[in-house]
């Protein structure tokens, strides 16, 4: 067995994290190509995008420290907000995803 502070597995998926993970995690399986199901494409990124509605920026450090900014000012509440969105669109996508693989999509 490969010792786990030398395994060459990106972090996710070492031995150290996924052992941590199935203890102390509950981890939600994902349909195949569900990119719509990451919490940053559809909480995280909108919000940005709509406080830096009309905004120019005059670089990238600009824009980071906008961005850095922004999601400070987003409340835990937010962020647990975020996840449980998550998890009714992830429920959403596995019942379609069910759907489409039983032949049942119209």
């Amino acid at each position: 067995m490969v010792s786990p502070s030398r395994e060459n597995a990106p972090a996710h998926r070492s031995v150290l994290v996924m052992h941590f993970l199935a203890k102390n995690v509950t981890t939600l399986k994902y349909p195949p190509y569900s990119p719509d199901l990451a919490p940053a494409d559809f909480h995280l990124i909108p919000r940005l995008k709509s406080a830096s509605k009309g905004r120019r920026f005059c670089g990238t450090t600009d824009t980071t420290e906008n961005a850095t900014e922004e999601l400070k000012r987003l409340s835990q509440n937010g962020f647990q907000e975020c996840f449980q969105h998550l998890y009714s669109h992830w429920q959403k996508c596995t019942v379609a995803q069910e759907e489409y693989s039983k032949g049942n999509v119209a």
